[in-house]
């Protein structure tokens, strides 16, 4: 798992900074390794209207969930989570 990026000296050269951003962000895009999904149990599901096209896990259920931007959507069963 890649690590935050450092802080950065406005003072110093900040092409290593920009590099670890770009770095970061081919890695979001194009995952070569699994990624941790955010875990929560149902009671404290956050809205899914907040989360549009979100993933979670729901760990109390154990399954993912994804938000069609109306209810989280159980992806075992493709109901939504009440």
């Amino acid at each position: 798992m890649i690590g935050l990026i450092a802080p950065v000296n406005p003072r110093q050269d900040l092409r290593p900074f920009f590099r670890a951003v770009v770095d970061a962000i081919v890695q979001l895009q194009q995952p070569g390794q699994p990624a941790f999904v955010h875990s929560v149990v149902s009671a404290d599901l956050p809205p899914a209207a907040d989360w549009p096209s979100g993933v979670l896990r729901v760990a109390d259920l154990d399954i993912l969930a994804v938000s069609n931007g109306s209810a989280w959507i159980r992806q075992d069963t493709g109901a939504p989570i009440a």
